[in-house]
């Protein structure tokens, strides 16, 4: 069998999603997992997707076609990567301020953590108003690496930081 990741963005309409699953079924492929999401009037995406070997050329194909309806569609052949040594979960919120996504990502770059889900939005505080960010991400930490040298590492980035990182069964 062979994994194929899909990521697209366009224009966001109704029944998009069913044209996707459409021709995920038609090319013999199953539709394991995905994260969608309407950002800004965009419509965009990514799409795990399982289908036989032989018929995965055909149904990549078959998704790139969607292109000529005005989505940016890219298909990859996913591979088995090493799991890393300790999965996390991250959740960080603090007051919004520019260069904050760059600041934390440099962090957990430096310390060799892999960041392999990441969902953040803005939200007002309660009673002031405030803009708030909020970060959850799953990370993969490398060998000799804990939780709390990553904690440490991101309260140094500011006081305003509430930085909380559970283990897998504590998520």
């Amino acid at each position: 069998m062979a994994s194929l990741v899909v990521s697209l963005a366009g224009p966001d309409r109704p029944g998009l999603v069913n044209t996707l699953s459409e021709k995920i079924i038609a090319g013999g492929g199953s539709w394991l997992e995905s994260r969608l999401a309407h950002l800004a009037g965009t419509f965009a995406g990514i799409i795990l997707v399982r289908v036989a070997d032989e018929g995965a050329d055909a149904l990549a194909t078959a998704l790139s076609s969607l292109s000529d309806e005005g989505l940016a569609v890219n298909v990859l052949t996913g591979s088995d990567a090493p799991a890393p040594a300790e999965q996390v979960t991250l959740e960080l919120l603090g007051n919004d301020r520019p260069g904050i996504v760059r600041e934390v990502t440099q962090t957990l770059r430096g310390l060799g953590v892999n960041i392999e889900e990441f969902s953040s939005r803005i939200e007002s505080a309660p009673f002031t108003g405030e803009d708030m960010f909020r970060a959850v991400a799953r990370l993969g930490l490398p060998r000799g690496l804990s939780a709390h040298d990553v904690s440490h590492a991101l309260e140094k980035l500011t006081a305003e930081f509430m930085v909380d990182i559970k283990q897998p069964e504590e998520a």
